[in-house]
């Protein structure tokens, strides 16, 4: 029985390798991302030279996310991993690089001064300082740990650092970099995508300030804080109805009613990796309505456009 048992097993492994194998075809870089937004960035860099996938399956929450058997495999035979601070990262990076000792790990989030992430849902971040460093990379377990500086446990610091045009500027240059450094015949492609990629930044970015100019100050509610960094680019204020990673008690839905009518609030923000209830009790309350925007959405720049038309509705 042990042994039926070892060798259905190898069959597996066998198979699952022939899987990954298959789906990595030609000469193509296998690289990994956390989340979805980071595979379009790497994809608007990589173009063809680069095989994407994203760890963090579609609809998943990124701060429980266990990967799949077959993602390890495929894990296992990676080239990059494109790291952005959140939790799992921290747990499982030290597991991958100990199975994949020649994978090399690039944490896109190196320098990048981060956001308090909002306590309380009355908590608003001031300006912070944008001073920011060229990418790190590392193969060491030891490494990957103390690198890892933006732990997302609420009172910490904000990982949400996709959902900022101006941000993501600073990812680019990441990407690029080790790109350029693992695959150097194709330097000048590499360089020619993100020069396009950086006007589309720019142009994104300049249209998003257009769009909230005048409006600085005003908030917006949500029910996870997933929205920080993008309020903190645009003079916004984000509303958190989930307190330091929990569903507000009564006495603190109460507050956050009386908070939203004193405000102006009518819509509640919400994703759909999160729980609806206690943003219908508030949208309820308030004679507002509920909307679902998806901050982990594949296709970025989009989706990054429909969300700030929906903010900027709700100011309305």
């Amino acid at each position: 029985m042990v042994k039926y048992f070892k060798a259905s097993l190898f069959v597996v492994l066998i198979v699952c390798c022939c899987i990954i194998s298959n789906s990595w075809a030609g000469d193509r870089i296998p690289v990994f991302v956390s989340v979805a937004p980071q595979a379009y960035f790497v994809q608007q860099i990589g173009k063809d030279r680069v095989d994407v996938q994203v760890l963090v399956a579609p609809g998943a929450d990124p701060h429980t996310y266990e990967p799949k058997p077959q993602q390890m495999v495929a894990l296992s035979r990676a080239r990059l991993y494109f790291a952005i601070g959140i939790e799992f990262e921290k747990a499982k990076l030290g597991k991958i690089t100990a199975m994949n000792p020649n994978l090399t790990i690039v944490h896109t989030d190196h320098g990048i001064l981060k956001l308090p992430m909002a306590a309380h849902h009355h908590h608003h971040t001031d300006a912070a300082d944008d001073d920011h460093a060229m990418p790190h990379t590392d193969k060491s377990e030891k490494a990957v740990s103390s690198e890892m500086h933006a732990e997302h446990d609420h009172g910490s610091r904000d990982p949400h650092i996709w959902l900022s045009p101006p941000l993501v500027m600073l990812q680019a240059r990441s990407i690029l970099t080790a790109l350029e450094t693992i695959d150097p015949a194709h330097r000048s492609g590499y360089e020619a995508n993100y020069q396009a990629f950086m006007l589309e930044l720019i142009d994104l970015d300049a249209r998003l300030r257009a769009d909230f100019d005048g409006l600085q100050g005003s908030s917006f509610m949500v029910f996870h804080p997933s929205w920080g960094t993008f309020a903190h680019a645009y003079g916004l204020r984000q509303v958190s109805i989930e307190i330091e990673g929990k569903s507000p008690k009564p006495a603190q839905l109460m507050a956050l009613i009386e908070h939203a009518r004193k405000s102006g609030i009518k819509v509640v923000f919400v994703q759909p990796q999160f729980s609806l209830k206690s943003a219908r009790e508030i949208s309820k309350a308030i004679n507002g309505r509920v909307v679902v925007v998806d901050p982990l959405a594949g296709d970025w720049a989009t989706q990054l456009r429909k969300t700030a038309e929906e903010i900027k509705r709700a100011f309305e």
